[in-house]
């Protein structure tokens, strides 16, 4: 029998870059009651997206953000969009090199991660909430 699920987790960063969200997403699969299959997520906020990404060192986020940081400067002078301010640009660049869309296996009744694996919200806007992720 096939079982499906849908909802919205609804996360705010309260500082820029890479949030881990494994937990939130663990916790809403297990009141799911389901015991295999594929989780789906995806971000509606057009300046955020989703990684897996390691999630022990915290040195390896630290590196990732500061390399996004060098690949899409907050420098007003580089971009003509800044509705939302000066990191308006430069989060939709990001987001548009990263994922807005996860797919993660699921098998008994947990999500199928690799050791190190760890999944991300990654939003460089804190004055304005991230938009839901929706689970299926």
């Amino acid at each position: 029998m096939l079982t499906q699920a849908s909802g919205d987790l609804h996360i705010r960063a309260v500082a820029a870059g890479l949030h881990e969200i494994t937990g939130d997403v663990s916790e809403w699969l297990e009141s799911q009651r389901i015991g295999a299959g594929l989780l789906i997520l995806f971000c509606t906020h057009t300046s955020a997206s989703l990684l897996i990404q390691e999630n022990a060192a915290r040195a390896a986020r630290h590196d990732l953000e500061r390399f996004f940081e060098r690949a899409a400067p907050e420098d007003p002078t580089l971009y003509a969009h800044n509705d939302e301010g000066p990191d308006d640009m430069p989060a939709h660049i990001r987001a548009a090199l990263t994922q807005t869309q996860l797919t993660i296996p699921v098998k008994a009744a947990t999500l199928v991660l690799g050791t190190w694996q760890g999944i991300f919200l990654f939003d460089i806007a804190v004055i304005r909430p991230s938009g839901p992720l929706h689970c299926i």
